[in-house]
């Protein structure tokens, strides 16, 4: 008899491992228990099927080739028995036997197992909210049973929103949480139809970012019609009739007949915690390079592991569809009776909000600072193919690195145009544990339709390498705003030509144009701290070395000029 691996969990990271151990072991005994009604689902394309982009939720657990991954279709073509609407309640780790119910007759199951694999993914972290039904103000009631509240945890929930769409019965929604699951379902709702008022508590949306650039991306998202609310707090929900009304906060109320709680999720690893398996200091599971836990007989993939993360070699947490499938092919090769090792990720992020994308790898300047690293970083806007060449669109580049070694530490990419192939080529570097200078002398293909004859992360790289070498110390424009607003005694000098100062500039500036400079040094005190600017900086950067020459010791360049200043801007 071959041997018998029980797998729960049959969303991304189980199937995975049922699948890769089928190609590996036609005689193996493979059974899936999982407690939803749906298998093998991608997750990470729910937002598109509430917005409709994804017209049936079935193209979600479809092959390629448009068959169904069903119970049937794993029984059938692979020889996986799949227990759906089951529930794993208990492992027995010295019989090694995992007892389940049937969720619809109660039934009692049991599996035998040579090896078990854990993928129960995680769980929607839901903040302490109270509610309040108006209709019935004395009665007690939890915020999860007001109807129109939803998570987007698993096609139910995502069914449930879209028939709440479709059946006209919102106008108004809130989404409490500006990561990036509150982010996907603002763009899914507003393209639905609604209003939609995003609510953060934290000082800027999307934490996976700096606060810069978190700024730029919130400023765009109100820029399309999206109000959203940072540093505020959501304390109650009104209801009326049973149905969520109003959202309460710390700071205001906001109309609303739908509401999505988007504040992240955490590993569900109460199973594996009842069985007694080592839990790590990130809160998932804790497994080794081959996907084992602290019961070798015991594998854990997916949502409800934590990982290494490869720049910094601490544990993290990495909820990721991506991820659990390439943990789960190497836990079912070592189940095999391979040697397959999983080193870690580096919580690579990339998403679309309206016409914007956004990406990110490695650390942010916040998390390498946490870290005990020294970082710097280069901010660099520029179009996405040569600037001359039609449907150049512009992006935002942030590349960080430790100021002592020169080791690249992340990347985050904003903006209109074409950002996948640089944070998959700084993700490659990243993984290969590269430095500044292995960046920017990649050599990378070039033609105007594609990129610059310099691409964009080698300019952010040759910036970094500016500053670290010391030929350029910079600001950013977060820090300068802090100046302004302090009533700090220094010169903001704006280098542009005359015609883009008339057009905008930065109130409170001082315009002497970059070609004019060399001629009125004797207007610019030298004693005074002075920070140079233009559109993107480059001639900021080129008038902080005519200051410098001259004698000016005080001399920063704010970090992307114009382009990647986010606050008022005079007409």
């Amino acid at each position: 008899m071959g041997k018998r691996i029980v797998i729960i969990g049959g969303v991304a990271g189980g199937p995975k491992v049922a699948a890769k151990l089928r190609r590996l072991d036609r005689d193996a005994e493979i059974v899936i228990i999982e407690r939803g009604k749906f298998l093998s689902y991608a997750g990470c394309g729910l937002p598109y099927y509430v917005s409709g982009e994804v017209k049936e939720y079935r193209e979600l657990m479809e092959t390629p080739v448009g068959i169904l991954r069903d119970p049937e279709f794993f029984e059938k073509s692979k020889g996986i028995k799949v227990y759906n609407r089951t529930e794993a309640i208990r492992i027995d780790r010295e019989r090694k036997i995992v007892e389940a119910r049937r969720i619809d007759t109660g039934e009692m199951l049991s599996f035998p197992y040579d090896y078990l694999v854990l993928a129960t993914g995680a769980k929607p972290s839901f903040p302490p909210i109270k509610a309040v039904d108006l209709e019935h103000p004395d009665a007690a009631i939890s915020a999860r049973d007001l109807g129109h509240v939803y998570t987007l945890h698993g096609i139910e929930d995502a069914e449930a929103i879209r028939w709440t769409i479709k059946e006209k019965l919102a106008r108004k929604a809130v989404i409490i949480g500006g990561g990036l699951i509150g982010m996907e379902m603002t763009e899914s709702l507003v393209k639905s139809g609604l209003e939609v008022t995003v609510i953060e508590v934290l000082p800027e949306i999307l934490p996976i970012l700096d606060e810069d650039m978190g700024i730029l991306v919130r400023r765009y998202c109100q820029s399309q019609g999206v109000t959203v609310k940072v540093g505020e707090r959501v304390e109650v929900l009104e209801g009326q009739g049973g149905v969520v009304k109003r959202v309460i906060t710390d700071k205001g109320a906001y109309e609303a007949d739908l509401v999505i709680v988007a504040t992240g999720f955490r590993p569900n690893t109460d199973l594996a915690q009842r069985a007694g398996l080592a839990i790590g200091e990130a809160g998932g599971i804790k497994v080794d390079c081959f996907m084992r836990t602290s019961d070798p007989w015991i594998y854990a993939v997916g949502d409800c592991v934590e990982i290494e993360n490869l720049v910094c070699g601490k544990a993290a947490y990495m909820p990721m569809g991506s991820l659990a499938n390439k943990e789960g092919r190497v836990a079912a090769i070592n189940i095999a009776g391979g040697n397959e090792v999983f080193r870690g990720a580096l919580n690579s992020v990339i998403f679309k909000l309206f016409e914007y994308t956004i990406a990110r790898t490695g650390l942010t300047v916040r998390q390498a600072q946490e870290l005990g690293y020294d970082p710097e970083y280069a901010l660099v806007p520029a179009p996405d193919r040569a600037h001359y060449f039609p449907g150049a669109k512009q992006v935002i580049t942030k590349l960080v690195a430790d100021r002592r070694s020169g080791k690249l530490l992340g990347a985050q990419i904003v903006g209109r145009g074409e950002v996948t192939k640089s944070i998959y080529a700084i993700a490659t570097a990243l993984y290969y544990g590269g430095v500044v200078e292995d960046l920017s002398s990649l050599d990378l293909p070039y033609a105007p339709p594609y990129a610059s004859a310099i691409d964009n992360i080698c300019v952010a790289a040759n910036v970094l390498r500016n500053k670290l070498e010391g030929r350029m110390v910079g600001i950013s424009p977060h820090e300068v705003e802090r100046k302004r607003k302090r009533g700090d005694d220094f010169i903001l000098l704006d280098v542009r030509t005359p015609k883009e100062y008339e057009k905008v500039r930065i109130p409170g500036s001082t315009l002497i144009p970059l070609g004019m400079l060399p001629q009125r040094l004797g207007e610019l005190p030298k004693d005074k701290e002075i920070v140079t600017f233009c559109a993107v900086s480059l001639r900021g950067y080129e008038a902080s070395l005519i200051l410098r020459h001259a004698g000016f010791r005080d001399v920063k360049v704010m970090d992307g000029g114009i382009a990647c200043w986010p606050y008022e801007l005079e007409p």
